[in-house]
């Protein structure tokens, strides 16, 4: 038989992009097969590596790619994020329930290991908020929350059930350079970062004082693929590791930009459907769990992680690429 390839759901999203990318850079191009539903692939995805356009929540679809390509591992990232999931929860339901579903049962007759982000958004208000622990209540107030915390309990189900080998980290907000974010509560994060470059000005939807767990996409691609490759003996949260690199307020990352570019400017106008996710959110998590089964370690704080994403788009912006 031939060998075994990796399929990567949600591939033109904002971390499958990077992710099928470094997966195909360590495992050769045409061992990840890309997917994605409706979003045209960027040239350098669609080029570099086999691309096809699927449903995951239509089974058949799932199936279908997993039989054509002999898929051996799935990282699942198809979903319907925070912001847009309170706008359209029944969609958020079928996207992030159904189509994990679909790809756990897949995976189950198929024999895949898959991998499934759950998120900071499967904690709520009663959470305690500071050095969140890894196991501790979970009773989230939005429909993105609710799917979160219903996904790592399907993992947990299908990997004690039928032994399906499953496993998934927590992610707090996503910081990237590359792919702009697709609707979630954190995205001011990376919104601030091209308009301090293109306008020297950002008016922020979240509130000073609003703390939240960060990572850099680096990290956050590292953590996904270690994961994957870690000893599964020793995996003692294995759908639902906490993960995380900084935590900070839209006030603290103003001020790292102001080192960069003084003369920047920063004004609020407050959302409140995000400002009330974001309040039910972490401040910070104890990610200590994942340190010790599978040595996490980031890379990127916040001062590291602002000289890059601002060199970046820097050059991007000098090449009329914003």
């Amino acid at each position: 038989m031939s060998q075994k390839r990796i399929l990567v759901t949600g591939a033109v999203g904002q971390i499958g992009s990077e992710l099928t990318m470094e997966l195909r850079r360590r495992y050769g191009n045409d061992n990840v097969v890309a997917t994605g539903r409706k979003t045209a692939p960027s040239d350098e995805l669609k080029d570099s590596g086999p691309f096809k356009f699927i449903d995951v929540s239509d089974i058949e679809s799932v199936a279908e790619t997993v039989k054509e390509y002999n898929i051996g591992t799935i990282h699942h990232l198809a979903a319907i994020l925070s912001a847009v999931g309170e706008a359209n929860p029944v969609l958020a339901w079928r996207v992030n329930i159904t189509g994990l579903f679909n790809v756990l049962e897949v995976a189950r007759e198929h024999g895949c290991a898959v991998m499934t982000p759950s998120s900071i958004g499967a904690f709520g208000p009663t959470t305690p908020l500071d050095n969140t622990p890894q196991v501790t209540i979970q009773r989230p107030t939005s429909m993105y929350g609710v799917t979160k915390v219903a996904g790592e309990l399907l993992c947990d189900y299908y990997h004690s059930r039928f032994g399906v080998d499953t496993r998934g980290l927590r992610y707090p907000g996503i910081i990237s350079n590359v792919t702009l974010p697709g609707g979630g509560t954190t995205d001011y994060a990376v919104e601030i970062y091209y308009e301090a470059i293109k306008n020297g000005t950002y008016t922020c939807p979240l509130g000073a004082g609003t703390f939240l767990d960060m990572m850099y996409m680096p990290d956050a691609v590292d953590a996904a693929i270690d994961l994957m490759e870690a000893d599964p003996d020793k995996l003692t949260a294995r759908n639902a590791y906490n993960v995380s690199a900084m935590a900070f307020d839209p006030e603290k990352l103003a001020a790292e930009i102001r080192k960069h570019i003084p003369g920047f400017t920063m004004d609020y106008d407050v959302d409140e459907m995000k400002q009330g996710i974001a309040n039910s959110w972490p401040n910070s998590m104890d990610d200590s769990s994942a340190r010790e089964d599978w040595g996490w370690n980031p890379k990127f704080g916040l001062p590291e992680m602002t000289e890059d994403m601002l060199k970046v788009l820097g050059a991007k912006h000098e090449k009329g690429e914003l």
